[in-house]
């Protein structure tokens, strides 16, 4: 019985979200992105190595660069450079990524259309 205790609690904590993780979370959903990145930001200088930050981290700025995109306030020319920062860094954390790829795709194609530079 102490055993299968022991088990479960061990388990448990392999399981325990990353207390900037949960914190993140919980500013994402309150749709303020640049701060949970700042959390997560600072978590994964401290924690590089943990996945479960760096997915977060890659999550938060997907979420982020959609906002942007999404928000119809935002003029092509304010939208295109910040959500192209935002998919990129997602990149740099997650480089299997695929809708970070596609929207990298989708900006560039609508740059070189317009024969402007794309923004780096």
């Amino acid at each position: 019985m102490r055993l299968l205790v022991f088990i479960l609690a061990s388990t448990s904590c392999l399981f325990a979200a990353d207390p900037s993780v949960t914190q993140a979370q919980a500013l994402l959903k309150a749709h303020k992105y640049a701060e949970a990145i700042a959390v997560l930001d600072k978590a994964h200088a401290a924690t590089p190595k943990s996945a479960e930050v760096t997915k977060a981290l890659a999550d938060a700025n997907l979420a982020s660069a959609d906002s942007v995109m999404a928000d119809p306030a935002l003029p092509p020319n304010a939208k295109y450079p910040s959500a192209l920062r935002s998919y990129r860094k997602v990149l740099a954390l997650d480089k299997t990524n695929q809708k970070a790829k596609d929207n990298i795709a989708q900006i560039e194609a609508i740059y070189k259309q317009m024969g402007r530079p794309i923004p780096q």
